[in-house]
């Protein structure tokens, strides 16, 4: 599996369940490691027209942080994260394509993307 297939799978679970956040430049153990937001916007934005399908609504937004504690100054280091909002699908299923072009949905459950 792809990562944009991987993407594709978590953005379906998402909107066949309530919708949620993605959070992108965060490390699973809360570390703000930064990102590309360009680069991710593409990659998340291309996962969706080629896997999803009905394509999943999406809202982005771009949040920098600063690696110093206090007000951002010159020398503070400052990294970007992307926030991704999935928005919840209206009645339809999102399905995830994959390479052979087989449809699969899913929902999350806890913290996992599960096939329904």
């Amino acid at each position: 599996m792809t990562s944009k297939e991987k993407i594709a799978k978590t953005l379906s679970a998402f909107a066949n369940s309530e919708g949620g956040f993605l959070v992108i430049g965060m490390s699973d153990n809360k570390n703000i490691t930064g990102i590309d937001p360009e680069e991710e916007r593409y990659m998340i934005e291309s996962a969706n027209e080629d896997f999803c399908v009905p394509g999943v609504k999406l809202i982005f937004d771009e949040v920098k942080v600063s690696d110093d504690e206090g007000p951002v100054s010159e020398n503070s280091k400052e990294k970007i994260l992307l926030l991704v909002k999935v928005l919840k699908s209206q009645g339809t299923l999102i399905y995830c394509k994959n390479k052979a072009g087989e449809l699969k949905a899913y929902r999350r459950f806890n913290n996992q993307s599960l096939a329904i």
